[in-house]
Parts: structure tokens; sequence; C-alpha cells
């Protein structure tokens, strides 16, 4: 299935720019990057999905190549579940898929219980629908505070123009802050999250947005549970296990959080859930796109078998 067109969807502070693989007069899949990502780490999977869907892959605010939010304008986990109703306006979607990666499924997981009458089938890879505050209570007044005092940072030194870098820094910059991408799947990323100058290559991305922890919600686990009744959709948690288990790397080996979640979904939603562990890292969807397909494909067509799995 080959790239269709690249749309541009006007919105207040400018617009938020999608990848559209498939016809649009197919049920539509939306779906949302990691935290620094962009649209252009769906494009080894979407090819391998089934092709009587309609996929979008949109930049987040801020990241990839749509706009960047006004000056002043802080970036919260609200302000992207925002977007994706925005999206759906535009196309007048009644209701449709969600398919997140990372941060792009918290995004997605916050819309489904939001707007549940609107989400059909939610994959989440790598990721959860929400972030449990049970590791980060006494830190989350820091993260409020670090977020509006970077953003006053960035907003002063605004005259300073960006530093450009070689490809070769860029990319190796780039790796060196995720350790799980490979070289090729680095130089996807950043094929649409830089941009081409006389002195090299600069970032797309917003500078404002540095530390996700910033501009993620936490909930706690009772507000998880509430949520979770509201689901509407069915939802596949596909879980690397190489992956990452908490936003933050310090937390990383608490999968207690994680396991809490599986457990919330699986009693609250029943046959609609599905956890399917699979062999691989946090960017599995890129490094082994045929394997997360090879369950993805089955899930979207309704076809829904098993509860439970482990490839």
């Amino acid at each position: 299935m080959g790239l269709h067109s690249e749309l541009k969807l006007a919105v207040p502070w400018g617009h938020i720019a999608l990848k559209v693989w498939g016809s649009q007069k197919n049920p539509p899949v939306l779906c949302l990057h990691g935290w620094l990502d962009n649209a252009n780490s769906f494009d080894r999977l979407i090819p391998l999905l089934p092709q009587d869907f309609c996929y979008m892959a949109m930049d987040f605010g801020g990241h990839g190549l749509s706009s960047h939010y006004n000056p002043g304008l802080p970036y919260y986990q609200q302000n992207f579940v925002s977007e994706v109703r925005r999206v759906a306006t535009a196309f007048k979607w009644n209701q449709f898929n969600l398919l997140g990666h990372s941060f792009g499924g918290c995004v997605g997981g916050t819309f489904a219980c939001m707007f549940p009458e609107m989400v059909d089938k939610l994959i989440l890879l790598d990721s959860t629908p929400f972030f449990l505050d049970s590791n980060e209570m006494e830190n989350i007044l820091t993260y409020r505070r670090r977020n509006i005092e970077h953003t006053l940072q960035v907003e002063a030194s605004q005259k300073k123009s960006l530093r450009a870098v070689s490809p070769e820094e860029m990319l190796q910059g780039f790796l060196n802050n995720n350790s799980h991408l490979d070289k090729d799947c680095g130089e996807l990323i950043l094929q649409r999250g830089t941009t081409k100058v006389d002195a090299g290559l600069v970032l797309n991305r917003d500078r404002r947005i540095s530390w996700p922890e910033n501009s993620f919600d936490f909930i706690s686990k009772e507000m998880f549970v509430h949520s979770a009744k509201s689901l509407q959709a069915s939802v596949l948690m596909i879980k690397a296990l190489q992956g990452y288990y908490d936003v933050r790397r310090v937390n990383d080996a608490d999968k207690a959080p994680m396991h809490f979640m599986v457990d919330t979904l699986r009693s609250t939603l029943k046959e609609r859930f599905r956890f399917v562990e699979v062999p691989g890292n946090h960017y599995i969807h890129m490094n082994k796109p045929q394997l997360v397909a090879g369950v993805i494909s089955p899930f979207l067509q309704g076809q829904q078998r098993m509860t439970s799995a482990r490839l």
C-alpha cells in the first residue's frame, strides 16, 4: 500500500501535518506517534496492514512537520488529546480506530475514555492508556513547575538561532538518546524531523518539548479504574518484552503499574481486551514490523479469538 498523500489540516495556531495511506473512503485508523517522534515512525508498519482501511499518521503539534504552538503556550497532554478531536472533526468521523505508540498510545487511551462513542478499536504499541501516578506523586508538582520554567527559558533565548549540525552528528546524537533505534530507523524519523539549512541540519521540533513527564498527565489507580469503565472500544495492547515499563527510566524495573492496568482492563473489558507480549524493544513497530502487523491485522479485521498471548 503506497503513500496516498500528504495533508495539512488548518488549526488556529497553524496546521497539523498528516501522512495518508489508502482511500479516505475506507474506515479510518488514526496513528499517533511517540514523544519527540513523528509520523514517519509508522512507515514500515502501515504498508503491512490490511488495505481495506485508510491510515492517517499525524504529527503532534511541535513535532515533525506540524506547526509549533503559539508563543506563551506550554505543551500538555490535554492539548494533544484535543488535536485528535480536531482531526476527527475535520474529516467528519463519527467513529474511527486509534493506533498509538508509546506517548501516542496514552493520548489515544485518554481520548477513547473521554469520547468513548467515537473509538471502535484502540491499539497500544508498547504503551498504556494512561500514566499512573503510583511512582510519581511527590514529583508531579516539580514536573509542572519545570514545564513552566523551561517554557520561559526557551522564550528568553528565542532570538538565538538553532544550532545546525552535520547529518552524521545529528544521527549519532539522536541514536545516543534513543538506544532502541537502529541507524535506519533513526534516519527515517530524522527525515521528517529535521530541516536542511546551509550549515547542515536543524531539528524541527519545538524546543519547549523536552522532558516528557513535564507534559504528561498522571492519574491515580482509582481514576484509572473509573476511566476504564467508560471505554466502549475493543483494546489491543502489544507489549514489547524488552520495551519500556515507565516513562521515567529510573522506575523502569517496576512492572507493577503496568500489570495493574492490564488486570483492570482485562476484568473490565473482558472479551473486548487482548494483551499480547512480543520479543523486541520499544520501537518494535519499526524494528520488527512484520511481527507487529501479524498481531494487529486480525484485530483490526475483527477476528478476536484470544484474550492474552505471548508470541
